[in-house]
């Protein structure tokens, strides 16, 4: 494996996806930001939350004074105009977010996002400065004909844009089989992955190898600690287990000192 570059700090971002009425988007932000207030320095990551777009200022206020970011779930490629129901970056940016997920797979997926779109997003997120968290991974059929590596790289490659930086861009890998399911990949594949998408990140753009890579797949408080040991592994992008404080805490206590 190969060894860590120490200024890629660990970062644990919570996507609630359409989860949570404002009261409980309040309480689970505000035990959250307790609980790193009380950490202070000793916090071993960055730690996002992401909830849904109704409960952005919200959580926001539940989050001021507090080292935790907030961040937005999806972002519109427009900066404005007749686009019913989208939600522009800048006003995701006026909402007090820090950072944006872009190409999810429940993204791809349901609404039949391609490539070109999540890189025209990614490209408006970075615009109104938020960090872009661009999501890739592959399918159960995609990975059992051996062509994961081959689909990821294609869908990274095609989603990031080519002025992206380390200090605008995360990825974060998902197999989308893992999603939700239970069921992880093994070490081995997963350390497999983050070094294809590692030496992509590399060769497309100048400061790739500073890229923070995330993992995210039915990560939860009894594997996350293994998971986050992988040397190209930068954190985790955590679904259910981001909807109980103690769990998405454990994970977060769970990251290495890097």
């Amino acid at each position: 494996m190969n060894s860590v570059n120490s200024v890629r700090r660990p970062l644990i971002a919570g996507n609630w996806k359409m989860n949570g009425l404002r009261a409980d988007g309040a309480a689970l932000a505000g035990t959250v930001a307790v609980r790193a207030k009380a950490a202070g320095t000793t916090l071993p990551a960055d730690v996002l939350v992401c909830p849904p777009a109704t409960l952005v200022a919200f959580v926001g206020d539940a989050l001021a004074d507090s080292p935790v970011w907030l961040g937005g779930q999806d972002c519109s490629p427009e900066t404005s105009g007749a686009f019913t129901g989208d939600i522009a970056a800048a006003m995701l940016k006026d909402l007090g977010c820090r950072a944006v997920i872009t190409g999810h797979s429940e993204r791809r997926a349901g609404h039949r996002e391609t490539n070109g779109q999540v890189r025209a997003k990614t490209a408006a997120a970075l615009a109104q400065g938020l960090i872009a968290i661009v999501c890739v991974g592959e399918t159960a059929a995609e990975r059992d004909a051996g062509q994961a590596l081959d689909v990821v790289g294609a869908r990274l490659l095609h989603s990031v844009p080519d002025n992206a930086t380390a200090a605008t861009l995360v990825v974060a890998y998902e197999p989308i089989w893992a999603i939700g399911t239970g069921r992880v990949p093994t070490l081995d594949e997963i350390d497999a992955m983050h070094r294809h998408i590692r030496a992509l990140l590399a060769q497309k753009l100048p400061d790739g190898t500073n890229v923070r890579i995330l993992y995210g797949g039915s990560v939860k408080p009894s594997n996350a600690r293994e998971i986050l040991a992988i040397p190209d592994v930068d954190g985790a992008l955590v679904g259910g287990a981001s909807l109980d404080a103690d769990e998405f805490w454990a994970i977060v206590e769970a990251a290495p000192v890097r």
